[in-house]
């Protein structure tokens, strides 16, 4: 008798983090899609089977989607996953003029969403978009939802309540119309993991000085240290001490520092708290509370990656070291994609996605 499968479209799939996490669930991803064209190998290494397309989604037409996929429109088991960059409408001070496009991102995935009107609906994305509604395009997605018999339920998020191990906020959202249930996920079990459970030598990783090189698919790159800043680091407290303690040092502050700005720069990591968001910039001591916990150094490549959940074989392929990071940074982690997946399997009282995976006779 055939199996039901749910199948999905990963829209901003960057390096496929969300991709990931759904097809450990069993969703059949069958593309991502992404501007990006370093994305490509990073995602199709590690998503064996997903299809990488290059678009610019506000050029990508309906239509050719739908042949190129082999899509059908009104598909009951179909997933469309919208997990846009949009640090336009982020609480991040970010200079909102580079991301200005990112602010109509929803609206463009919107037109995907009314044109194939699939049986469920996924959106990620930065807190700030709920404090702005009308101006993010939320309201209106929303509505549209709900005008197409969706059931919708959304809500501001701490990643942590789902393993991963960051103090994390993330809008989410979950629609469906095939279902009379919300389906949304529930905490994990496994909730409120720290930084000690994740990386530390007894999780892998060695002790590793800054500007360390390791050019194996591990990846335990770290980022090099000025004089200054490696002096800054060696007198910061273990454990999740704090730049403050230098900021009026003569000789390792700043000439002109009047006690604004971010605290969290030059600061460490604690052990047994979750780690700050992981950013694209999470490489970087003067960027934020990125500095390991005791080590003289800012996080390695790898330790981001873990701390996003990507798994410790999840190879990145780039150019530079920022554009690893800026995969890294934008990616949804795993393992909030792989409980949404789940959830949306155990709402619709399916068995198990691993004996989902396909349509197929047996």
């Amino acid at each position: 008798m055939p199996k039901k499968v749910i199948k999905a479209v990963d829209f901003f799939c960057s390096g496929g983090g969300m991709s990931y996490g759904m097809k450990q669930a069993g969703i059949k991803v069958i593309a991502g899609i992404d501007y990006d064209a370093d994305c490509k190998a990073t995602y199709e290494a590690n998503n064996k089977g997903s299809k990488f397309i290059h678009a610019d989604v506000f050029k990508l037409k309906e239509q050719d989607l739908e042949k190129q996929l082999s899509l059908k429109r009104n598909d009951d088991n179909l997933l469309l996953i919208g997990c846009s960059p949009c640090q336009f409408w982020s609480i991040i001070r970010t200079d909102k003029r580079k991301s200005e496009q990112s602010k109509d991102l929803l609206g463009e995935f919107k037109r995907f969403v009314k044109y194939f009107n699939p049986g469920f609906v996924v959106v990620e994305n930065v807190p700030g978009i709920v404090g702005r509604k009308d101006e993010s395009g939320l309201t209106d997605f929303v509505k549209e939802l709900e005008e197409q018999d969706y059931k919708v339920h959304y809500e501001v998020v701490n990643m942590n309540d789902f393993g991963v191990p960051q103090s994390r906020k993330r809008f989410s959202l979950v629609a469906s119309r095939v279902s009379s249930k919300t389906v949304f996920p529930s905490p994990s079990r496994k909730a409120n993991p720290t930084v000690r459970d994740f990386i530390g030598v007894k999780n892998g990783f060695a002790k590793v000085n800054a500007g360390h090189k390791d050019e194996t698919k591990f990846q335990h790159i770290v980022s090099k240290l000025s004089d200054k800043n490696l002096e800054r680091l060696i007198g910061t407290p273990a454990n999740g001490g704090n730049s403050m303690w230098w900021r009026t040092d003569k000789k390792l502050g700043r000439e002109k520092y009047t006690g604004d700005g971010f605290k969290d720069s030059y600061s460490r990591m604690s052990w047994d708290k979750p780690a700050p968001t992981i950013t694209t910039k999470f490489f970087s001591v003067s960027n934020g509370r990125f500095a390991h916990p005791e080590e003289h150094r800012a996080i390695s490549i790898r330790e981001g990656a873990t701390l996003q959940t990507f798994p410790k074989n999840y190879y990145f392929i780039s150019n530079s070291v920022n554009g690893i990071a800026r995969m890294i940074g934008n990616a949804v982690p795993p393992f909030l994609a792989r409980a949404i997946a789940e959830n949306l399997f155990s709402q619709l009282s399916i068995k198990s996605q691993k004996e989902c995976l396909f349509t197929e006779t047996i």
